[in-house]
């Protein structure tokens, strides 16, 4: 027994050392090369800190809407539903975020929804909507804000963000940079 219980705490001991401590210095030591030395991206905005990466819950018609939440924009819980597209609950959650929009973008057919403007993320804390999911809400914002929608087109082309190496994923808008960008062109 000797043999084996020996051995088996001078591992524990090496993997401990080594996952533990060193593994986590190289982590934090990268961490301090990239801008804002591992503490996020911040944005700044009328004396607010926003994190730049986490969605934020915009539910003022004056601004572009992000996409669903399943945890409430809260970064300590990300998460995403884990009802299937089946389940009656998540289904009549979604209806009601279709009846929503509808009703604060009457101009708008139903069948022009993007689904990320009913649907929320895996994490539940995406940042981004669709090139369509922006449009869309053009007419809206025009309106409530009387800025013209070709303004507002070309704000939205200004923020797209085009895929990793032209390759990898689709063209999305941050939706906290294009707000603040919307309050910056009053």
């Amino acid at each position: 027994m000797k043999n084996n219980i020996l051995p088996a705490i001078r591992l524990t001991l090496l993997c401990i050392a080594l996952l533990v401590g060193a593994y986590t210095l190289v982590v934090w030591g990268i961490a301090q090369l990239t801008p804002n030395k591992g503490k996020g991206k911040t944005i700044t905005h009328d004396g607010k800190t926003f994190y730049g990466n986490i969605a934020q819950n915009f539910s003022d018609d004056k601004y572009f809407s992000s996409r669903p939440s399943a945890v409430a924009y809260n970064a300590a819980g990300s998460a995403g539903s884990n009802k299937s597209p089946s389940n009656a609950d998540y289904l009549a959650e979604v209806q009601g975020r279709i009846d929503t929009f509808m009703v604060h973008n009457p101009d708008i057919d139903k069948s022009e929804i993007p689904v990320d403007l009913v649907t929320a993320s895996g994490s539940g804390l995406d940042p981004h909507i669709s090139v369509q999911a922006a449009k869309v809400q053009i007419k809206r914002i025009s309106k409530i804000r009387g800025i013209s929608e070709a303004d507002i087109q070309q704000l939205i082309s200004a923020h797209i963000e085009k895929p990793l190496l032209g390759l990898f994923g689709p063209e999305k808008i941050n939706v906290l940079q294009l707000n603040i960008a919307l309050d910056n062109l009053k």
